[in-house]
């Protein structure tokens, strides 16, 4: 089966939520099978801090930065991601007569996880320190079957980032992680990612397309943010999915321009195992 998975991130979600659904309705509409996989980590910040919870950043020794989800801050981050976030995209494609079903990775073990016992962190002295992983996680296994029985239904399937473990823990899980790993599960076509700029610079200069076995070489010189994004199209190539966008998600038809060139396209062939 064709399936094309989209990541829509928390500033798409913010900025341009109508665009892209009515987008997703159009492509869908035309018989193409789409997963949508979204952000939204503002929003739960702005939340936690209505709830008196300040959120938690820590910086790691790549020099990149992560929300550090105590207790506390899942429950935050299961309420606003599971439920508003995920729910107000369901609603918007039920406007547009697509039918919808929004899930979280707990859903059928729709996201099976591994809970980080440990993470490296630079502190504020700037000296590395391990400290417990709180309640984050790497995803391991997709349900591939309840996606499929979904989409062969002619259901979008609308998933939150989050994941269980085999104890049953609720886990917070990165977006780009769980799309890049929802397509590899699902050997999708392509994996877009719809984010707030134009795609992936390299000196300066917009990348209008890439090979999957080039971005190991990349990483370390995209700057913070893109490189996370990077490897994890990497991973995705890895995995068997045959393209991957990098794209904006602002303005009009932002899905269908993704597909007819714009944005950065990762050409995955001859990266897989």
């Amino acid at each position: 089966m064709d399936v094309i998975v989209v990541k829509v991130g928390g500033e798409v979600l913010e900025n341009n939520l109508e665009g892209v659904v009515a987008d997703i309705a159009e492509i869908v509409r035309g018989g193409r099978k789409i997963i949508i996989v979204h952000g939204g980590g503002k929003t739960v910040s702005r939340y936690s801090l209505s709830m008196g919870i300040k959120p938690v950043f820590v910086s790691h020794p790549n020099g990149g930065k992560s929300r550090y989800t105590t207790e506390d801050e899942l429950k935050v981050y299961v309420m606003s991601m599971a439920g508003l976030i995920n729910k107000e995209i369901v609603a918007s494609l039920f406007k547009r007569g697509v039918k919808a079903v929004g899930l979280s990775g707990a859903d059928a073990s729709l996201l099976t996880g591994r809970r980080r016992k440990r993470i490296m962190i630079i502190d504020e002295r700037g000296r590395k320190r391990v400290i417990p992983g709180g309640f984050t996680g790497k995803i391991i296994k997709v349900n591939t079957e309840l996606l499929d029985i979904l989409l062969k239904a002619g259901i979008v399937p609308v998933i939150s980032p989050i994941a269980i473990d085999k104890d049953g823990t609720l886990l917070n899980v990165d977006a780009d992680q769980a799309s890049s790993s929802v397509a590899s599960f699902m050997n999708a076509e392509v994996l877009i990612l719809l984010t707030d700029v134009e795609g992936v610079f390299i000196d300066d200069a917009l990348a209008k397309e890439l090979r999957g076995d080039e971005l190991p070489n990349l990483i370390e010189k995209i700057g913070l943010g893109m490189n996370r994004k990077l490897v994890e199209a990497h991973k995705a190539c890895k995995g068997g999915v045959g393209q991957v966008i990098i794209s904006p998600g602002l303005g009009e038809r932002p899905l269908s321009k993704a597909l007819h060139g714009l944005g950065t396209r990762i050409i995955c062939e001859g990266d897989s195992n």
